[in-house]
C-alpha cells in the first residue's frame, strides 16, 4: 500500500496498482515552489523534488506547457493559473463557507483579525479569514491571506493542531523533524516541543508570543465536531506591539470558546 502526504491524523493509502507516479512527481515539482524559492530551474527543482535533473526539466516543460508555470527559457515561476485549485477548494469546500460568518463576526466584534486553519504536512495553512475590520493604521502580521502556509511548530494553531494527535501520531510527526528557528522565541527542541503540546492539551488552548514573527501573538483553540474530532483551529491575531497573556486570556479566550461551540454543528 502507498501513503499519501497528508494530516498524519487523516492519512489514505491506496494500493500500489492504483498509485500513478507521474502525478505523483509531477505535483513534487509543483510543490517545489514556495515563499523561499519563487523561481526555479531544473537543477533546482530537482533537488527539492527529490528527482533527477531530466526528469525535473522533462515536468516543469509539461506544467509550463499546461499553463501552471511561466518560464523565461531557463526559469520556472509559477503562473495565476494554479489558484484555479485554491479558489475551486474555498469555493467548493463546507469548512471555509461555514466558518466564515463568525470570523467576520467576532473581527467586527473586537476589532482584531481573526483565521480558521488546518493541518496539512509540516504547516497549518489558512482557510478562512475575518473581514478587515481593522484601523488603518493597524500594522497587520505577515503573510495571513487565504491559503497562507505556516510551520506548524512556530504558531498557536499549529500546536493546537499537533495536540489533536495521539502520542503516537505525534512522534511519527516528529521523527526526522527538523524544527526551524524562525524568530529568537521559536521553540527548535523536540522536547520541548513535546511539553508544550501537552500543556496545550492540558489547556484546550494555545497562546503563542513572536514564534513566527516578531511583534506578533496570537490565542488558538480547536474546532471540534460533533463526534470531537479537531476539523480545524480558530485563533486571534495580534500585532504592533506585546500584549499581556492575562489580559487576552481573559477578553479573547471565552470568545473563542463561544466561536468553536457556536461552529461545531456547521463542522
Amino acid at each position: 500500500m502507498i501513503a499519501q502526504h497528508l494530516n498524519p491524523a487523516a492519512v489514505m493509502t491506496i494500493a500500489k496498482p492504483d498509485f500513478i507516479e507521474g502525478i505523483a512527481k509531477g505535483m513534487a515539482v509543483l510543490e517545489s515552489f514556495d515563499t523561499e524559492r519563487q523561481r526555479l530551474n531544473a537543477t533546482l527543482a530537482a533537488e527539492r523534488a527529490g528527482l533527477t535533473r531530466a526528469a525535473a526539466r522533462r515536468h516543469l516543460l509539461t506544467l509550463a506547457h499546461l499553463g501552471y508555470l511561466e518560464t523565461d527559457g531557463s526559469y520556472f515561476w509559477m503562473s495565476p493559473k494554479v489558484l484555479r485549485f485554491s479558489g475551486s477548494y474555498l469555493a467548493s469546500s463546507r469548512l471555509p463557507r461555514a466558518l466564515q460568518p463568525t470570523l467576520n463576526r467576532l473581527a467586527a466584534q473586537t476589532g482584531e483579525s481573526f483565521s480558521a486553519v488546518v493541518l496539512d504536512g509540516e504547516e497549518v495553512v489558512i482557510i478562512a479569514r475575518s473581514g478587515a475590520y481593522v484601523t488603518p493604521t493597524r500594522v497587520l502580521a505577515y503573510g495571513l491571506h487565504l491559503g497562507a502556509r505556516l510551520p506548524a511548530h512556530a504558531t498557536s494553531t499549529g500546536c493546537v493542531m499537533l495536540a489533536s494527535m495521539s502520542t503516537a501520531q505525534l512522534a511519527q510527526w516528529l521523527k526526522g523533524r527538523v524544527l526551524p528557528r524562525i524568530t529568537p522565541h521559536t521553540i527548535t527542541q523536540a522536547r520541548v516541543l513535546r511539553q508544550r503540546i501537552a500543556q496545550v492539551r492540558k489547556d484546550d488552548f494555545c497562546f503563542a508570543s513572536e514564534e513566527h514573527e516578531l511583534g506578533v501573538q496570537a490565542l488558538a483553540v480547536p474546532l471540534r465536531d460533533m463526534q470531537g474530532h479537531t476539523v480545524a483551529a480558530l485563533n486571534v491575531v495580534l500585532s504592533g506591539g506585546r500584549h499581556p497573556e492575562e489580559a487576552l486570556r481573559r477578553d479573547m479566550l471565552p470568545l473563542l470558546f463561544e466561536a468553536a461551540r457556536e461552529v461545531r454543528s456547521l463542522l
